[in-house]
């Protein structure tokens, strides 16, 4: 009997049932009863479509840099037979030992490559193990929005409950994402019994907000206060302008004991495609994702996990040098965000200025008024977002799919865009942007 995929496109209820036939039916677990399909997958079809610019996708469109991808071709030339095969399920050994080395010397204290580090198969698969493996039926995990959709289906299909936190903006207008802030009491009131994990992403995404010592320690305190998990999504943490720095919640007093924190290689070489992340903090915590990593997918692809373990050896020489990878992806990256700044507002959308990241969201209301959207559906951005990629051949993405159903309408005057791109690609999107503005004024 074959076997097909329905979905109600009305409610975007995703269930999946055998063909009728005329005995009986199949659906899915109930875990999968009211997930939608995530903006990115409608987003994406679009742009195959309609061939936009994409300030969209959070991906580089130029080359990754030459010694990493000169390490894969190395790897996969080497007379090592072992290296195309299966590796240590926890994270190929060479790798391990180079992420042990860099986070030892940034957190001030020795981390076991064993026991206090895994290697997964993107930051998705290991936000997924850590909320899998200590998340039961209704645990509470607070998240502070925006936040990447990915964390209220991983929530939900354990069976815990996603308690939303909003930042607000202290302004308007032109503003910096240091300007988007909890509210102390609102935070703390989102703290039971219940609580079992919150969720902090810094450099953040989509705002570029970078956390600041005092807001991290806030943190920290309900988080000892209430005996809850800290889970940290670091992805951006090599993405921090001039002003700003990364703090790491690990190295906060009392707070290495309770924290795992998440990686990505993708962005930290700008090389998404791959899909290797990591996780790593005390043994105590860390062996439970590691027991559900090796229990799902058993290890990560061992080629990858060579060339990604050289590109840090590379780079750890190079790291405090005019060499350095990071610092120069820093440095290319500031002029791409300050031009995009500049013709977002020329237009009149008020981006929030990031502090780290490669992500700008640009209030678009004053120029969105002046659009007929009664053709599209979805949220006032959702409806912005398709008519522009339509109409005028540019991608971006609505702000209020980083947000649940409850707090939707705090993020429907907004879009975000990607500045990870080559300076053509911007100079088009600012061709776009000046030729809306010169037909809608």
């Amino acid at each position: 009997m074959s076997v097909g995929v329905a979905c109600d496109l009305c409610s975007g209820t995703i269930l999946f049932a055998k063909r009728k036939s005329s005995r009986t039916s199949h659906v899915a677990a109930d875990r999968l009863k009211g997930m939608q399909e995530n903006v990115w997958v409608e987003l994406i079809q679009l742009a195959q479509e309609v061939k936009p610019v994409n300030l969209g996708q959070g991906f580089p469109d130029f080359a990754a840099p030459e010694f990493i991808t000169k390490a894969l071709r190395d790897v996969l030339a080497h007379p090592n037979v072992f290296l195309n095969q299966y590796t240590q399920s926890h994270g190929h050994p060479r790798l391990v030992n180079a992420l042990s080395k860099l986070y030892s010397n940034l957190l001030g204290r020795e981390l076991d490559p064993l026991n206090e580090i895994l290697v997964t198969i993107g930051a998705d698969e290991a936000m997924y193990c850590t909320v899998m493996a200590f998340v039961n039926p209704g645990d509470e995990v607070v998240i502070i929005e925006p936040c990447f959709d990915f964390y209220e289906p991983a929530i939900k299909m354990a069976g815990g409950i996603p308690v939303f936190v909003p930042l607000h903006p202290k302004s308007h207008g032109f503003i910096s994402s240091a300007d988007w802030v909890l509210d102390p009491e609102e935070f703390a009131s989102k703290f039971t019994n219940k609580t079992k994990i919150i969720i902090v992403n810094t450099p953040h995404n989509p705002l570029g907000k970078v956390f600041t010592r005092s807001e991290l320690e806030m943190i920290a305190e309900l988080c000892k206060k209430h005996n809850v998990i800290c889970v940290m999504d670091e992805v951006y943490e090599w993405l921090v302008y001039k002003g700003s720095e990364h703090i790491r919640m690990a190295t906060l007093p009392g707070m290495w004991e309770r924290t795992l924190t998440i990686g990505s290689a993708g962005k930290t070489f700008g090389i998404t495609g791959w899909k290797i992340g990591w996780l790593y903090g005390p043994k105590e915590l860390t062996k439970f994702p590691q027991l559900l990593h090796e229990n799902c997918v058993s290890s990560c692809a061992t080629p990858l996990q060579e060339a990604i373990a050289v590109g840090f050896e590379i780079e750890m020489e190079r790291m405090g040098t005019p060499d350095s990878y990071w610092q120069n992806t820093v440095d290319t990256l500031e002029p791409k965000r300050d031009h995009l700044a500049k013709f977002l507002t020329t237009v009149g959308m008020a981006p929030t200025f990031p502090e780290g990241g490669y992500f700008m969201i640009a209030d678009f209301s004053e120029i969105g008024s002046k659009v007929d959207l009664d053709a599209e559906i979805g949220t006032k951005d959702y409806r912005f977002v398709k008519w522009l990629c339509r109409n005028m051949k540019l991608q971006g993405i609505p702000v209020s799919s980083f947000y649940s159903n409850e707090h939707k309408s705090l993020g429907e005057n907004f879009i975000r865009f990607c500045f990870c791109k080559e300076e053509t690609t911007l100079e088009k999107a600012e061709k776009i942007i000046m030729d809306l503005k010169n037909s809608l004024f």
